[in-house]
């Protein structure tokens, strides 16, 4: 597949990319895909209290901890935003995330509703994206071919989805998961398109107006 890396934005600051959807919608696959075709794009990794899946390691899909640890992580406001989901906690480290940014790194929080409605209300200078299933025929197919969860974690996570599609009306954009490619090419559009908002550009602006002297002002380069 092509890399889709042009049109970075030039400003000092990264951009924060919180991408949320129902269990089972396909947000982890569509992440991974975006980290491998945008350069300069980092997806941050959550800790939580479940146990590991069958392929996962601590450090890449999540920081693995104990309950006990990560209430002390809270008590110490060591989050950028934290939840409880299906019983366990997961939450994204605060540190990590910032540093990322401070770099000019656009970083990506693949996080539930919950973490992200916390995240909009301490950095509403974020892009909220929600990724939707076509059905929720669908979406229980896709949880049961995933062949991790019991027959009542299936119920509960159907029973919270409901609850999760309402909440896409808090979000800037809304991608339908139907096709993986097609999917995936919204949200590569999505983010290019955030990277050459004027508001995350306006260095370009004063660069050019230098370029003019001190007798061209900048109101006058910006129509």
């Amino acid at each position: 597949m092509e890399n889709w890396s042009n049109n970075k934005s030039l400003s000092n600051k990264g951009m924060l990319i919180v991408i949320s959807g129902p269990s089972g919608v396909g947000k982890g696959t569509l992440c991974k895909l975006l980290i491998n075709r945008i350069e300069n794009l980092y997806l941050s990794v959550s800790a939580t209290t479940r146990s590991p899946r069958p392929g996962e390691i601590n450090g890449r899909e999540y920081f693995f901890m104990s309950r006990q640890l990560f209430e002390e992580k809270i008590k110490k406001d060591e989050f950028l935003e934290w939840a409880k989901v299906y019983n366990n906690y997961y939450g994204t480290p605060k540190d990590i995330v910032f540093k990322q940014l401070s770099e000019g790194k656009d970083v990506v929080l693949e996080i539930d509703i919950q973490g992200a409605a916390q995240v909009k209300k301490n950095y509403p200078q974020g892009v909220f994206i929600f990724i939707s299933p076509p059905s929720m025929e669908e979406l229980k197919r896709r949880i049961i071919k995933r062949g991790s969860e019991t027959e009542s974690s299936i119920e509960l996570r159907m029973k919270c989805a409901a609850d999760e599609i309402k909440a896409a009306l808090e979000y800037d954009y809304i991608v339908l998961n139907d096709d993986l490619n097609r999917a995936a090419l919204n949200l590569q559009s999505i983010i290019l398109a955030e990277r050459c908002k004027m508001s995350r550009n306006m260095n370009i602006i004063q660069r050019l107006g230098e370029e003019f002297g001190n007798d061209v002002s900048l109101s006058r380069l910006t129509y």
